[in-house]
């Protein structure tokens, strides 16, 4: 199976961060929106990140034998749907999955002016839309949104009964360290922001050389101690 390579941030096996069940997640690089309190600004360059193939990806998201979704950031995935798209077909002719996508383009624009190839396909594809851009001053909190002005639209009945509460439930968090790496997945609970950036400038303090450059603030994302993954966009 065969489709464009997708040009990825960031990928986690295995979480309950972002949607039921244990999931997989990839952000991809790259974003139109420049949305004031992102979390994620080292994912909004479209600049090369890693090359991946599809079919590669699907692979490795799967290698947890419990996964049972997959979730799909960024960035914006929008802009790479017709990749993001081969994804989800070969991650479902391994195994039977529901998808999650988070998009900063509203529903109805995606469908009368898909920004990019493959929009249509990918949403087709799709059992959650999570869309808007997201707002600082309307961020409550709560669901797997990250502000309320940001729409859940169930695509497909798959997930609508299954007991998530997608707008209104407690958030979760997750956070690993690979190396100098911390990757934040999730959408933060209220405070948790501030306490992984003091963590991890005090963590940079003891393992880095004095006068190394502090790395950029953000959300979803890698960086050299910190990073913090935030699902909106």
């Amino acid at each position: 199976m065969t489709g464009p390579a997708l040009n990825v941030a960031a990928t986690r096996v295995g979480t309950h961060a972002l949607g039921p069940g244990r999931r997989s997640v990839v952000w991809v690089q790259g974003c139109p929106f420049r949305c004031p309190g992102c979390l994620a600004p080292e994912w909004i360059p479209d600049r090369a990140a890693r090359h991946a193939h599809p079919a590669e990806l699907a692979d490795e998201l799967l290698a947890d034998p419990g996964v049972t979704g997959l979730t799909l950031s960024g960035g914006e995935p929008m802009t790479q749907a017709g990749g993001l798209a081969a994804l989800v077909r070969a991650a479902r002719g391994r195994r039977d999955l529901s998808v999650i996508c988070f998009t900063g383009y509203r529903l109805e624009r995606l469908r009368a002016r898909p920004p990019a190839p493959g929009v249509t396909e990918l949403l087709g594809l799709l059992d959650v839309l999570i869309d808007g851009r997201y707002v600082a001053g309307l961020d409550d909190g709560k669901g797997l949104r990250g502000s309320s002005n940001q729409r859940v639209h169930h695509l497909t009945p798959r997930l609508a009964g299954c007991g998530y509460d997608f707008t209104g439930g407690p958030r979760t968090a997750e956070i690993t360290v690979d190396g100098t790496t911390a990757l934040l997945v999730g959408v933060p609970p209220p405070g948790l922001l501030t306490a992984f950036d003091s963590a991890v400038r005090e963590t940079r303090s003891r393992l880095l050389p004095p006068g190394t450059p502090d790395a950029t603030p953000g959300a979803p994302g890698r960086a050299p101690l910190p990073t913090r993954p935030r699902e909106d966009n």
